[in-house]
């Protein structure tokens, strides 16, 4: 059955249905995106503006992804649009764009991820999503631009200032704030109960309902308050954490098991 948007991902998130994302910094193996697999998740974002990982690394995970019927997302480093159609060409099937504050940035956005005349994506003929089969693009350009996700991150008071226009814009498909980056720049960094930041998510799913959008919210370690905030309108979109903070978690417990039920004789002195 045809996704009705074109995107199942998307029709997944608005049917409510809860979603898992698993965050990827550090892993540059496909590995990782196996193990999201058997684990349950939806879907992979692949971070690149906390890593050095490169743009061929990032377009093999978002390939074994998509092999997999997994959606992948790429969060792209800021103002780093060049790579936007790399990435997409690759395999990504949508972008992150962090830090945007005006209704430009969104846009340049948007428009980096799909074909004119509604953006300036420099036509391709071949992508992994489509089986790397040649595609005239007449049937490759609208099957790509109804595919591509495109979440613009609000994570300043200015963003959230101009939520509504950016929300309102075509292309743009999901809003999210970054919760941790919100008060740090509000100065009380992770004070996620400062009432600011309700206020910013009333607003940017305010902004969201009015023009059919999705609105995510992420970077709270508080469940209480997550979920005290979520009747707001945040969509079931949930990221389960990065791999890097999995690993650390795992040998934590691997590390306090075997200190606890550590037998090895001890040698005393005299």
């Amino acid at each position: 059955m045809r996704s009705p948007t074109g995107s199942p991902f998307l029709d997944r998130l608005r049917a409510g249905e809860l979603t898992l994302m698993l965050g990827i910094r550090s892993s540059r193996t496909t590995d990782v995106v196996h193990i999201a697999r058997s684990t349950g998740h939806h879907s992979i974002m692949v971070d690149l503006e906390h890593s050095t990982m490169s743009t061929d690394i990032a377009a093999t995970l978002c390939a074994a992804a998509d092999s997999l019927g997994m959606t992948p997302i790429v969060r792209v480093p800021e103002r780093e649009y060049g790579m936007i159609g790399r990435l997409l060409d690759g395999g990504a099937h949508g972008i992150v764009a962090p830090r945007i504050e005006t209704i430009e940035e969104a846009r340049q956005v948007a428009r980096a991820c799909r074909f004119p005349p509604r953006g300036q994506r420099s036509q391709t003929a071949m992508v992994p999503q489509l089986g790397m089969r040649p595609r005239p693009a007449n049937e490759l350009n609208p099957a790509l631009d109804d595919a591509a996700v495109v979440q613009i991150l609000l994570e300043t008071p200015a963003g959230i200032a101009n939520a509504d226009a950016i929300a309102e814009l075509d292309g743009v498909d999901m809003l999210a704030i970054g919760a941790n980056d919100f008060t740090a720049e509000l100065g009380v960094p992770g004070r996620y109960d400062d009432p600011r930041l309700r206020d910013a998510v009333a607003t940017a799913a305010a902004a969201c309902q009015r023009h059919g959008k999705l609105l995510m919210l992420g970077g709270i370690g508080d469940q209480a308050i997550y979920d005290a905030l979520l009747p707001l309108g945040i969509c079931p979109l949930v990221m389960t954490g990065t791999d890097t903070a999995l690993l650390h978690q795992a040998a934590r417990v691997g590390a306090e098991r075997a200190i606890a039920s550590d037998r090895t004789p001890r040698l005393h002195r005299n």
